[in-house]
Protein backbone atom coordinates (compact mmCIF):
# COMPACT_ATOMS: atom_id res chain seq x y z
CA UNK A 1 0.00 0.00 0.00
CA UNK A 2 1.69 3.40 -1.20
CA UNK A 3 0.91 6.10 1.32
CA UNK A 4 0.18 9.27 -1.05
CA UNK A 5 1.47 12.18 2.45
CA UNK A 6 3.93 10.59 3.58
CA UNK A 7 6.79 13.29 4.28
CA UNK A 8 4.35 15.78 3.64
CA UNK A 9 5.19 18.81 6.56
CA UNK A 10 2.12 19.20 8.21
CA UNK A 11 2.53 20.84 11.68
CA UNK A 12 1.00 21.77 14.92
CA UNK A 13 0.33 25.67 14.69
CA UNK A 14 -1.22 28.30 17.11
CA UNK A 15 -4.89 27.32 17.07
CA UNK A 16 -4.75 24.68 14.29
CA UNK A 17 -2.18 23.64 11.49
CA UNK A 18 0.48 24.08 9.52
CA UNK A 19 0.66 22.92 6.06
CA UNK A 20 3.10 22.80 3.47
CA UNK A 21 1.82 23.08 -0.45
CA UNK A 22 3.64 23.13 -4.04
CA UNK A 23 0.97 24.39 -6.02
CA UNK A 24 0.78 23.97 -10.32
CA UNK A 25 -1.43 26.65 -11.32
CA UNK A 26 -2.82 26.72 -14.98
CA UNK A 27 -3.23 22.93 -15.08
CA UNK A 28 -5.44 20.96 -17.01
CA UNK A 29 -7.78 20.29 -13.63
CA UNK A 30 -7.92 20.73 -9.91
CA UNK A 31 -6.81 18.03 -7.86
CA UNK A 32 -4.66 17.22 -4.98
CA UNK A 33 -2.06 15.02 -6.02
CA UNK A 34 0.11 13.60 -3.01
CA UNK A 35 3.72 14.23 -1.62
CA UNK A 36 5.43 16.54 -3.52
CA UNK A 37 9.06 15.82 -1.49
CA UNK A 38 8.15 17.47 2.10
CA UNK A 39 5.09 19.65 0.26
CA UNK A 40 1.43 18.28 -0.78
CA UNK A 41 1.47 18.73 -4.25
CA UNK A 42 -1.71 20.41 -5.59
CA UNK A 43 -2.53 21.02 -9.37
CA UNK A 44 -5.15 24.10 -10.07
CA UNK A 45 -6.87 25.36 -13.25
CA UNK A 46 -6.40 29.04 -12.58
CA UNK A 47 -3.45 30.98 -14.05
CA UNK A 48 -0.66 32.52 -11.48
CA UNK A 49 -2.53 36.34 -12.13
CA UNK A 50 -3.74 38.22 -9.35
CA UNK A 51 -4.38 36.04 -7.11
CA UNK A 52 -6.56 33.42 -9.04
CA UNK A 53 -4.72 29.99 -8.54
CA UNK A 54 -4.45 31.11 -4.46
CA UNK A 55 -8.56 31.28 -4.28
CA UNK A 56 -8.62 28.30 -6.40
CA UNK A 57 -5.92 26.31 -4.02
CA UNK A 58 -7.65 27.27 -1.03
CA UNK A 59 -11.03 26.35 -2.35
CA UNK A 60 -9.47 22.90 -2.91
CA UNK A 61 -8.32 22.46 0.13
CA UNK A 62 -11.33 23.51 1.39
CA UNK A 63 -13.22 21.08 -0.25
CA UNK A 64 -10.74 18.17 0.22
CA UNK A 65 -10.63 18.73 4.20
CA UNK A 66 -14.45 19.34 4.59
CA UNK A 67 -13.88 22.82 5.63
CA UNK A 68 -14.78 26.27 5.29
CA UNK A 69 -12.69 28.41 2.76
CA UNK A 70 -12.27 31.17 5.71
CA UNK A 71 -10.57 28.77 8.11
CA UNK A 72 -7.60 28.70 5.25
CA UNK A 73 -5.27 31.30 5.38
CA UNK A 74 -1.78 31.56 3.06
CA UNK A 75 1.10 32.18 5.52
CA UNK A 76 4.02 32.15 3.47
CA UNK A 77 4.72 32.30 -0.03
CA UNK A 78 1.31 33.74 -1.30
CA UNK A 79 3.91 34.58 -4.93
CA UNK A 80 5.78 31.30 -4.70
CA UNK A 81 4.58 27.82 -5.81
CA UNK A 82 5.38 26.62 -2.76
CA UNK A 83 3.16 27.86 0.17
CA UNK A 84 2.35 27.68 3.90
CA UNK A 85 -1.28 27.26 4.76
CA UNK A 86 -2.63 27.95 8.18
CA UNK A 87 -5.60 25.64 9.06
CA UNK A 88 -7.87 26.91 12.13
CA UNK A 89 -9.38 24.73 14.21
CA UNK A 90 -8.20 21.60 13.10
CA UNK A 91 -5.09 19.46 14.48
CA UNK A 92 -2.39 18.39 12.60
CA UNK A 93 -3.61 14.40 12.79
CA UNK A 94 -7.19 15.66 11.78
CA UNK A 95 -5.82 17.59 8.19
CA UNK A 96 -3.59 14.37 7.54
CA UNK A 97 -6.51 12.29 8.10
CA UNK A 98 -8.89 14.16 6.08
CA UNK A 99 -6.23 14.66 2.94
CA UNK A 100 -5.75 10.96 3.57
CA UNK A 101 -9.30 10.08 2.83
CA UNK A 102 -9.57 12.62 0.04
CA UNK A 103 -6.90 10.86 -1.96
CA UNK A 104 -8.52 7.58 -1.48
CA UNK A 105 -11.49 8.48 -3.62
Amino acid sequence: MTRPLEGVRIEAARGGARLTVHVQPGARRAEIVGAHGDALKCRVRSKAEGGKANRALLALLAEALELPVRRLEITTGASSRRKVIAIADCSPAEVRERLARHLER
